[in-house]
């Protein structure tokens, strides 16, 4: 009796301690949890807690053991879009990103903005970027961009050079009377009012800013518009007010023109080479140039093509200035940066409150070759006569 006894209280405590051990087990398994994220995703958690029983019936005994198991739920969402913007446009590229993150619920990270060929240096160096808007084509093209280039841009707005002044500069005499100079050549167009102001802008009595050619493409602009004013004021001399600028060293650099509006305000320099919508979007003034100088129209390219600037880089020959937008290889959240694209062509228009100027239908500049086809979006937008073909990239 004794021995069956014994017998019976040892079945039940190996029941026991097997139930628990299972129970252990089961809590151990339930409580460790393995995320696993990619570098284009995050991850959110949410738990939820429920209560199990566990019966085990051994010997005429019914033990029940209760745990509590924790559930662990597991989403996985996409990582902000990076872009990179032209910093002259970083305004407007903020704007189409908010527009399109509210309508697709799709997150954006802050503009990375700086000189268009500054911006693709970074990108081809391994910066992160699903979204290039550039001041110039050529940054896109694989001469700034090298492999990670996409071979292909979409042209979406017009911009114009302008000469900016600001407050202080109205309170120099000597530039005071410069803007007067300007004012009235604008009003007579005539050659000999242009090539006065010319010639006074560039003698050394004031301090113009040029940004960099090397790092943004409005610095080079600026050289080519007074390569082409020298062309049509000063009987074609293209260098006529280039060369003596250069030689009075009254030019002031920056890596972008955004970095002069600064000492343009406060009086360090008196004028400025910069955009008309930036210009705009500071709230300063500016005086405006004629279009065969200002490079503001695609139909006067092959005249605006006579004249080039010579760096490091090569030689850039003279074009009018496009906004361009891209989505370089290196793209992690590629089918959103495509996304991205279609809904910034479908709202060009509203570019035109910055002071850009939009056509109908946006230019595709390719030189995509097989086997590499455009992307089915891209694709679909020329199908659909939202793009036109504009040549190569």
């Amino acid at each position: 009796m004794h021995n069956a006894m014994r017998t019976k209280r040892t079945g039940i405590s190996g029941v026991l301690i097997a139930a628990i051990v299972v129970v252990i087990i089961v809590i151990a398994i339930a409580g460790y949890e393995v995320a696993t994220v990619s570098p284009s995703t995050t991850t959110t958690t949410s738990t939820s807690t429920i209560v199990s029983s566990t019966t085990v019936t051994g010997a005429g005994t019914t033990v029940t053991v209760t745990s509590p198991t924790t559930i662990t739920t597991t989403s996985i969402a996409l990582s902000p879009l990076i872009s990179y913007s032209a910093d002259a446009y970083a305004t407007e590229t903020t704007a189409l990103l908010t527009g399109f993150s509210k309508q697709t619920g799709i997150p954006v990270a802050p503009v990375v903005s700086g000189g268009s060929d500054a911006d693709a240096s970074a990108i081809e160096a391994g910066a992160p970027a699903d979204v290039f808007l550039s001041a110039a084509l050529s940054a896109t093209a694989p001469s700034h961009l090298g492999n990670l280039s996409s071979n292909w841009a979409i042209g979406i707005a017009s911009d114009q050079m302008v000469i900016a002044y600001s407050n202080a500069t109205a309170s120099d005499s000597a530039a005071s009377s410069l803007i007067t100079e300007a004012q009235t050549a604008e009003s007579s167009n005539s050659t000999s009012a242009w090539n006065s102001f010319f010639t006074s802008l560039t003698s050394g009595s004031v301090k113009i800013g040029i940004s960099l050619p090397a790092d943004d493409p409005a610095g080079l602009r600026a050289w080519l518009v007074l390569e082409a004013a020298g062309y049509l004021y000063d009987g074609g001399n293209q260098q006529a007010y280039a060369a003596t600028l250069l030689k009075s060293g009254d030019n002031v650099s920056a890596s972008s023109a955004a970095d002069l509006v600064a000492p343009l305000q406060s009086g360090q320099i008196q004028f400025l080479f910069i955009y008309k919508s930036a210009a705009l979007s500071d709230g300063i003034g500016f005086l405006t140039l004629d279009p065969h100088v200002n490079l503001s129209s695609p139909s006067l390219n092959s005249f605006y093509s006579k004249f080039s600037y010579t760096d490091s880089a090569g030689t850039t020959a003279g074009a009018a200035i496009e906004i361009v937008i891209t989505v370089p290889l290196s793209s992690v959240n590629t089918t959103e940066a495509l996304e991205f694209i279609q809904y910034v062509v479908a709202n060009m228009a509203s570019l035109s409150s910055y002071g850009l100027v939009v056509s109908s239908q946006g230019l595709l500049y390719s030189s995509v070759t097989a086997p590499q086809t455009l992307p089915a979006p891209v694709q679909l937008m020329l199908t659909q006569g939202l793009l036109v073909e504009a040549g190569a990239i």
